[in-house]
């Protein structure tokens, strides 16, 4: 049986999540743990900061197990987490972990980071040796209809974060990104979100200004950019064809006569810049500058409002595609029941085979008559090969089983 068992931002608050969040060193001893148990065929862990999944192959449909071992990995006692819990089995498990790989159950509907995170996920449980045919099946799966969502519907395309509607904006001015740089003013979880999409984007240059040099240090490092302070901001203003501005500073960072001095250095060639503070970091007056173009958060808000509507649409189709593949996964679970039975079959009458040949062979080593020997063959081969199914098809009528009756005429073909 299926089983996912987690909990999420939807479920769970944050200093709930954050005491189940298993470490990424942590991940392969604790899988190895997990399949330990006496329940557990196959399983893989997804954790993130907003959810702790861990998908299994189990030998029943208790999970109570699963909860006790989860509690014990962090020190927690289990009644303490059982309340922000779910479950999903089978086929609601399927539909769940295409669902989350599809970016319909997360904080950002449609956001693309998710995927990535699970196939992490599936490498680490595939390295760990804990995933088998159905739980393996059911990954490549997964990240199957990933891809064909991601091709067929529009759910990542639109802009939901103002960090991602202003890099769009951006990109919609400069076709071209790698040709440009980008002045990003700021250190926080805005700024570096729009440092991770436009490197996502192929910028040319990237510079972080920030009053703390580590903290922009700290984002130029992961987006190929280098770090300024905010009072060096003058000397490098003339560079930047892009600029993004969100500090908590209560006076503008930018005023009207930096911006155009910058102008006039850059010979009035254009310059984009998007104020994403509140209060404002470059003065209003900026926007009257020819040469600039300038957006502010309420600017963005309309794009934003569009962009979560397009993903909305999408995410309805989204869920008419998972919905099919689910049952296509269902579908192959069912068939893996009768290759092995065809498996079995197979084998026991290979073996019947087997024993009548080589009794035949025999008979002809011994001087048999070849005629006979055939004849005496496949009268064996017949006998051994319909005496259990006889046996079986007498005792149904005696039970008056109709329904095993019925069935036998199907399977063998019966003509009445």
């Amino acid at each position: 049986m299926l089983l996912t068992l987690g909990l999420n931002h939807n479920t769970a608050p944050l200093e709930i999540r954050e005491k189940v969040v298993f470490a990424p060193d942590r991940i392969t001893n604790s899988l190895q743990s997990l399949t330990n148990l006496s329940s557990v065929e196959e399983a893989a862990i997804l954790s993130t900061c907003n959810r702790t999944e861990i998908y299994c192959d189990l030998t029943h449909q208790h999970p109570e197990d699963l909860i006790a071992w989860l509690a014990e990995q962090h020190n927690l006692n289990h009644q303490d987490i059982k309340s922000y819990l779910y479950t999903h089995s089978d086929m609601h498990s399927i539909k769940h972990m295409s669902r989350v790989a599809c970016g319909l159950d997360s904080m950002i509907l449609g956001e693309p980071q998710i995927l990535g995170q699970m196939k992490s996920a599936y490498q680490q449980a595939n390295e760990a040796g804990t995933l088998g045919k159905y739980l393996g099946k059911l990954f490549q799966h997964t990240f199957q209809v990933a891809k064909k969502v991601r091709t067929d519907t529009a759910i990542g395309s639109s802009p939901v974060s103002i960090a991602f509607a202003g890099v769009k904006l951006a990109q919609q001015i400069f076709s071209d990104l790698h040709a440009q740089t980008a002045l990003l003013i700021g250190a926080g979880e805005t700024i570096e979100l729009t440092a991770q999409h436009l490197k996502e984007l192929n910028i040319g240059r990237v510079i972080i200004a920030n009053r703390t040099l580590e903290k922009a240090h700290a984002i130029a490092s992961r987006c190929n950019g280098y770090a300024i302070e905010i009072k060096d901001i003058p000397k490098h203003l003339a560079e930047a064809d892009i600029v993004f501005s969100s500090t908590a500073s209560q006076l503008p960072i930018l005023g009207k006569g930096s911006v155009e001095t910058a102008i006039k250095k850059r010979k009035h060639k254009p310059m984009f810049m998007v104020d994403l503070a509140v209060p404002h970091d470059i003065e209003k007056e900026v926007g009257e500058l020819s040469d600039v173009y300038l957006y502010s958060v309420d600017d963005l808000k309309n794009v934003i409002d569009e962009g979560l509507q397009n993903r909305r649409e999408a995410a309805e189709q989204a869920e008419d595609i998972i919905n099919t593949q689910v049952s296509s996964f269902q579908t192959w679970v069912r068939s893996q029941g009768a290759s092995e039975i065809i498996q079995q079959l197979r084998h026991q009458s290979e073996q019947s085979r087997d024993t009548a040949l080589n009794k035949a062979l025999q008979s002809l080593q011994n001087g048999t008559n070849p005629e006979n020997v055939l004849k005496r063959l496949a009268n064996d081969l017949t006998n051994k090969l319909l005496h259990e199914p006889s046996s079986s098809i007498k005792q149904a009528s005696a039970d008056s089983n109709i329904q095993l009756l019925q069935a036998a005429k199907q399977l063998f073909k019966l003509k009445k």
